[in-house]
């Protein structure tokens, strides 16, 4: 945290090459927890056995090829353990840590799912809205994004339908913001894993859904 916060200030390749010894330390900091994020995970969810630290975590070089902001390193890190590693498209668990702007939460589900994952989430609403919905209650202080649903009803999906409200998600993700004392807490890793584990029932359901879509080609 000291060092991201070190960072955020001096954003620039000169400053990092100077510290570089500084981010080794904290990226081998933050690689010891990432480990034990795994093996708590994989502890309640088997899906993710097997999943690495490597498969799970981020390089802290920004890619700034399309973007005007053109500032070299991110300023926070983020692990994200999910069956398969992060670059599978399964839902999983996430916990990101962003000192500069005081940014700190828990996440899990799906992030940004393609287009088929998403109408096969909402064929799985339609025909057992019930269970979806009791999965997505289990979840506790966790929310979805209902700031980014869409606004009118998706098209080809009924209104009527018991649980329609969820047709209008376009990313099936629950959200837990959490303040610095949550992080800085001695039993942050403990806390954050047993408040996870809730999520777990919706999880299941989304990767069967991405499976789903990816059997039938869209």
């Amino acid at each position: 945290m000291k060092f991201l916060t070190a960072l955020s200030r001096h954003n620039d390749r000169e400053w990092f090459e100077a510290h570089r010894a500084d981010y080794m330390h904290a990226k081998e900091l933050f690689e010891a927890f990432a480990a034990r994020f795994i093996e708590a995970v994989a502890a309640f969810d088997p899906a993710v056995e097997g999943v690495t630290v490597r498969d799970s975590t981020y390089r802290i070089y920004r890619d700034v090829r399309f973007s005007p902001d053109k500032r070299p390193y991110k300023t926070h890190m983020g692990v994200y353990v999910a069956p398969h590693g992060k670059k599978a498209g399964y839902a999983g668990y996430y916990i990101h840590l962003q000192p500069d702007t005081d940014t700190y939460f828990l996440c899990s589900g799906l992030y940004n799912p393609t287009a088929g994952v998403v109408r096969s989430v909402r064929e799985e609403v339609m025909t057992d809205g019930a269970a979806f919905d009791a999965a997505m209650r289990a979840c506790g202080e966790f929310r979805p994004d209902w700031e980014g649903a869409c606004k009118r009803m998706p098209r080809g999906w009924r209104a009527e339908d018991a649980f329609s409200d969820y047709y209008r998600l376009r990313t099936y993700e629950v959200y837990r913001p959490v303040d610095r004392d949550y992080v800085l807490d001695a039993h942050f890793l403990e806390n954050a894993v047993e408040e996870l584990r809730r999520t777990r029932p919706l999880n299941a359901i989304l990767n069967r859904c991405v499976d789903y879509a990816r059997e039938m080609g869209w």
